[in-house]
């Protein structure tokens, strides 16, 4: 009887840090205890273990054993610690030896029969271990292939507890061991995104999307029910372009961490899209939770697309809450013992009626709502959100003759424009340390050689005299000025690129 160690992974956020998990085996009254801050789901693993091992041919002694997870002031959140406590346990009691088990990473739940269930989040806890150095890694053979979409580790999928003890027997006497066979996969193609053509009429707001998807602009869309502006904000995510291999591994890894990713041929490439329902709670967008604190719709929209639909409808402090992460592209969910900050870079794409009723618009003839009642509708959706949205247009009813006439430009033409446009603002970026125009803050705009002149941003220089634009909105309309030339191939923008810069922010305000 000694003392056992292996490796496992601990969960924070969105990001995985390494545990030692450590296994003393002593002579005393028969206890199984967990040390380490573990959690509930975490604390019960003494059960499953002895059960587990008993059931797979080794049984446990009955002495006192104490199990440490280091760092032991960091929250253990979940069942994905139990492989490595029951190896790090038998590797105590002499079952395997502890020199080959020890640098090896371990992330699996065990099953009272001794079966190794898959667990949540593989992709980020195996990219913590390969960034820690660690070059193998047990996984249940369930997260085999979510596994394997990290460079850098090799993966060693297991079924049962009895079999990866056989193997570590065979490797402690220096014999070679054969693969485990793995379940046959098959990929399911990903459907391909809804077509910008289906999209009827609607000129200015599919012009008001391109230049959202080439700049990465947050849009608000304002019209009657059946105008277009879901079908709109659902083809957005089509305009834009596939991840790069940072970005995809991040969207990969949040959803690998709910659960959702069921596509193991490669990593998450398309932007996410991401619509709650507008009576989604805090948590559910911003994130939380008990124990565990889960991402919410932000993050899940990573690198991607948030469509808050209706949104007037959605809780105050809903909104309200938007306002920190949109700036800073991260959120921060603070508990008594803890902060954990997640990654939130998106879109924001808004949609709301005109008014309560949805028929407050041309004439207004069959508006069933008080100016009072239109007010409060419009309040809800206050000033500083607003201010923070680049694109705020106008989406009326389509008319017959919209109907009879010429389809759209389909998503696949107005897609290639925006590759163009993003590859231009890579090449001006890149030095900054940024991608997009919708990203470059204020002051990156103003330096020497990007600065616009005065000539060029009069009309900006008067809204802002006249209170009709903050100076957050003046550095929007400068960011969108630039979508604008990059869409038609200039270098630099134009006093009319301003100009629709400017009309395409304030189209919603000049038209209510």
């Amino acid at each position: 009887m000694g003392l056992g160690r292996t490796r496992a992974v601990g969960l924070r956020g969105v990001e995985g840090f390494m545990v030692e998990v450590e296994a003393d085996v002593s002579a005393g009254l028969p206890a199984f205890t967990v040390s380490g801050r573990a959690d509930a789901a975490c604390a019960q693993a003494p059960d499953r273990v002895r059960a587990g091992a008993a059931n797979s041919g080794h049984p446990l002694p009955q002495r006192r054993i104490t199990l440490n997870l280091s760092p032991a002031s960091v929250p253990k959140v979940g069942s994905g610690f139990d492989l490595a406590i029951v190896m790090a346990t038998l590797a105590a009691v002499g079952e395997v030896p502890d020199r080959v088990v020890a640098p090896v990473v371990h992330i699996g739940e065990l099953g009272l029969d001794g079966s190794v269930r898959p667990v949540r989040g593989l992709v980020p806890l195996v990219v913590a271990a390969a960034q820690a150095g660690v070059r193998h890694v047990v996984v249940p053979v369930g997260n085999a292939r979510e596994a394997r979409l990290v460079a850098g580790v090799q993966v060693h999928p297991v079924v049962r507890l009895d079999e990866l003890v056989a193997r570590y027997r065979a490797l402690g006497r220096r014999r070679s061991v054969e693969p485990v066979p793995e379940p046959e996969f098959t990929v399911e193609q990903e459907p391909a995104p809804p077509d910008l053509a289906d999209v009827v009429g609607q000129i200015e707001a599919r012009l008001a999307v391109e230049i959202a998807a080439a700049g990465a602009h947050h849009l608000y869309l304002v019209g009657p029910p059946g105008a277009g502006k879901s079908m709109l904000a659902e083809r957005l995510t089509g305009l834009l372009p596939e991840l790069g291999d940072r970005q995809a591994m991040e969207v990969t890894a949040i959803a690998s961490i709910l659960g959702t990713l069921n596509r193991f041929d490669g990593l998450c490439r398309r932007p996410p899209f991401v619509a709650p329902h507008h009576g989604a709670s805090m948590p559910a967008i911003i994130g939380g939770g008990s124990g565990l604190v889960m991402p919410g719709a932000v993050t899940r929209a990573h690198h991607g697309v948030l469509f808050l639909d209706e949104a007037p409808e959605f809780r105050p402090d809903v909104i309200q809450a938007l306002r920190q992460p949109i700036e800073s592209g991260h959120v921060v969910v603070s508990r008594s013992l803890s902060n954990t900050r997640f990654p939130c870079e998106f879109q924001l794409v808004l949609a709301a009626n005109p008014c309560p009723c949805g028929m407050g618009f041309g004439k207004a003839t069959a508006c069933t709502c008080t100016p009072q009642q239109q007010r409060r509708y419009a309040a809800r959706l206050s000033g500083p959100i607003l201010d923070r949205v680049d694109i705020q247009v106008q989406v009326p009813a389509p008319t017959r003759a919209a109907l009879l006439g010429d389809p759209g430009e389909s998503t696949a033409v107005v897609a290639a424009r925006v590759r163009d446009a993003r590859a231009a603002q890579v090449e001006r970026w890149l030095a900054h340390g940024y991608a997009v125009n919708g990203r470059v803050p204020g002051p990156v705009l103003r330096r020497p050689g990007l600065r616009l002149g005065p000539r060029l941003t009069v009309d900006l220089d008067r809204a802002v005299d006249r209170g009709q634009l903050t100076l957050r909105g003046y550095d929007r309309c400068l960011r969108l000025a630039w979508t604008v030339a990059d869409l038609a191939g200039r270098l630099a923008p134009t006093r009319d690129d301003v100009g629709m810069a400017l009309s395409l922010r304030h189209q919603r305000a000049v038209a209510a």
